[in-house]
């Protein structure tokens, strides 16, 4: 049954149920709004479903096989086994699952009403609701616009779930470890893709455009992941790109024009992610977007009228946490209270082996902006942290101004994932690298390293 154009009211209508959106929710009821909120597929979004968290289950699984594997090196004994894909998928459902029934239950305490359907926009104070058949129509106070992002399709590799991977077909539509893959794309989701099929037995090839894997971060970063990739017998093609299907594998076009194909049972195309803006009826709403479809918004996240924003549909990286930061901003927005979103930095964290954490600004940014600094780096070869887990490749670098003031902090090796709140905090609160340098960091521990990158600044 089709409903009329007779319209709901809907005091916020939040239209996309990720960490984003389903944050802003809560905050707006929290704040006495009265809220509904609109998913098209399942709440959670792409990032709970089918991005940040299954790939991580994915690469914690990895991460044990590959323990296993080199337990010998220890004492222990290694027994081999079938192939685990299946079982990490379960695994990842699980997790998933338990995961998304808490944000349900959460939305229901505050009193958050959930819609399923695709949303768009019809005036500038209402959206209409799709779910099969049925239309119903929303006439909001305000609204905001949560919608995510896609993977990015590459002309000549159609995503066809079967031989050509999104990032998503790479996690779930896989039914056993394939003998040969091919991963597009060195940045972030490429590269933790590969390492974590590498590490389940995957024969893996990195296609990466550019001459450097994790472009958009340090170098000195990307090269330490290349060459743990290469020893642990991944094959990186730098200045390589994707020029089409063989029969059996992808054509690559490499430095010079030179041509060549790499054999593949299975390609993953991971080249980046477009904002989902294409289809909200953004135009009938008056909110103006980039050449980039990205919404444009002022620091409080209003788009345009009664319109907010955030999240992946917005300028800056598309991370869960940023989204997440925005949202504690629109809450405050709802709540007619004042609101920016200004943060000094947003950590990036790279789960591939070693791990990579980047958070500020590079050697090369603060440079370009005119600042003079200074860079120290501490190799993690002199951690007895790193020592003990056998992993002691990488480093860990902090980049301050000429007064000592911290800019950036880089780094890369075992769990400096865990290591990027506290680079932020350095960084948001201008600290130091004496106040780096007095904090008494517990021993053995990676976090060690930062003291002494500080230290290592102080000397000079």
């Amino acid at each position: 049954m089709v409903v009329g154009e007779v319209a709901e009211p809907a005091d916020v209508l939040v239209i996309g149920g990720g960490p984003g959106g389903y944050t802003a929710a809560l905050r707006a009821a929290e704040a006495g709004r009265r809220v509904t909120l609109v998913e098209r597929d399942a709440l959670g979004g792409v990032c709970l479903n089918v991005g940040c968290i299954p790939s991580k289950v994915l690469i914690h699984a990895a991460d044990l096989v590959d323990e296993a594997g080199a337990a010998s090196d220890l004492g222990l004994a290694r027994t081999a086994g079938s192939d685990p894909l299946q079982g990490i998928q379960c695994r990842m459902r699980d997790v998933v699952g338990g995961l998304v029934d808490g944000v349900r239950g959460l939305l229901d305490r505050a009193g958050v009403i959930v819609v399923a359907g695709t949303a768009s926009f019809t005036r500038p104070n209402r959206a209409m609701v799709v779910r099969g058949d049925t239309v119903t129509h929303y006439e909001f106070e305000q609204a905001v616009v949560v919608t995510g992002s896609r993977p990015v399709e590459l002309p000549g590799l159609p995503f066809d779930g079967e031989r050509i991977l999104d990032s998503t077909d790479a996690l779930y539509g896989l039914d056993h470890v394939p003998g040969r893959m091919v991963v597009v794309g060195g940045g972030y989701i490429g590269l933790e893709l590969g390492t974590a099929f590498a590490k389940l037995g995957a024969a893996v090839t990195i296609v990466e455009m550019t001459d450097s894997l994790l472009p958009e971060m340090d170098p000195a970063l990307g090269r330490v992941v290349g060459r743990a990739l290469q020893d642990r017998g991944v094959e990186v093609l730098l200045g390589a790109s994707a020029s089409g299907l063989t029969e059996g594998g992808l054509a690559v076009t490499g430095p010079g024009g030179a041509t060549g194909t790499v054999a593949a049972d299975t390609i993953v195309v991971a080249v980046g992610r477009r904002p989902n803006t294409d289809s909200l009826g953004l135009d009938l709403a008056g909110v103006a977007t980039g050449d980039d479809g990205r919404i444009v918004v002022d620091p409080a996240r209003h788009a345009a009228g009664r319109i907010l924003a955030i999240g992946d549909v917005t300028t800056g990286p598309a991370l869960a946490h940023k989204a997440t930061a925005e949202a504690e901003v629109v809450g405050m927005t709802l709540a007619g209270k004042a609101g920016a979103f200004d943060p000094a930095t947003i950590a990036a964290v790279v789960f591939t082996d070693p791990e990579v954490a980047t958070v500020g600004l590079t050697t090369a940014q603060a440079k370009n902006a005119g600042i003079e600094v200074n860079r120290h780096r501490v190799p993690l070869g002199a951690s007895g942290r790193a020592r003990i887990l056998g992993r002691a490749t990488g480093f860990v670098e902090v980049v301050a101004d000429r007064d000592g003031t911290i800019l950036g902090v880089h780094m890369a090796g075992p769990t400096v994932s865990e290591l990027a709140a506290e680079a932020a905090l350095a960084v948001e609160m201008a600290a130091t690298v004496d106040d780096l340098a007095l904090t008494v960091h517990p021993h053995p521990t990676i976090s060690e390293s930062l003291a002494d990158a500080a230290r290592a600044a102080l000397r000079g």
